[in-house]
């Protein structure tokens, strides 16, 4: 299945200046959802995996589903102040701004090894601050994977350059 005529791009959203890949098109058809998880399933299998985890809010979307199929942990990447309890937290880049992630200090363990999920990846500045929250909490990043690779903006070659696994469902072209 074409999964990237299921992508609907749109110009100059958020901001003037980005083509932003919308995914809703993606997960709001059942077939072409199914094989998106399906292929992230697949490419999970040859890692070893204690917990998955995903960045707000699409990513969770893909590893939620991962996660039951897989029957792992689930482990969330939120917002600053959207967590209840003690967290990590780490501030980053975004490719148009500043952010905030954390995650519960109490969800990864020692030597805990974490796939991460999202639906994109841009200049890898999330995918980043995510694999330190790892880190900082003693696990470590097994792989990641993504939905949408926006190859031309080099955030998956920029985690392969550090020592990272990155698998990708699909390429577009950032701009």
């Amino acid at each position: 299945m074409n999964l990237k005529k299921h992508v609907r791009s749109i110009v100059d959203y958020p901001k003037k200046g980005i083509l932003f890949r919308d995914i809703t098109t993606l997960i709001k058809n059942e077939e072409a959802f199914t094989e998106s998880i399906n292929q992230i399933v697949n490419k999970s299998k040859k890692y070893k995996i204690d917990k998955i985890a995903a960045i707000e809010s699409r990513g969770f979307v893909f590893a939620s589903a991962v996660s039951y199929l897989l029957k792992k942990p689930f482990i969330m990447f939120r917002k600053k102040n959207k967590l209840p309890a003690e967290t990590h937290s780490i501030d980053f880049k975004l490719e148009y701004g500043t952010a905030t992630i954390e995650v519960h200090k109490d969800s990864i363990k020692k030597n805990d090894s974490v796939l991460i999920i999202d639906d994109l990846i841009a200049t890898g500045g999330t995918a980043e601050a995510a694999a330190k929250l790892v880190d900082m909490s003693g696990g470590r990043v097994a792989a990641f994977v993504f939905a949408i690779n926006l190859f031309d903006l080099k955030g998956s070659n920029n985690l392969i350059k550090k020592g990272y696994n990155v698998e990708n469902l699909m390429d577009f072209p950032g701009h």
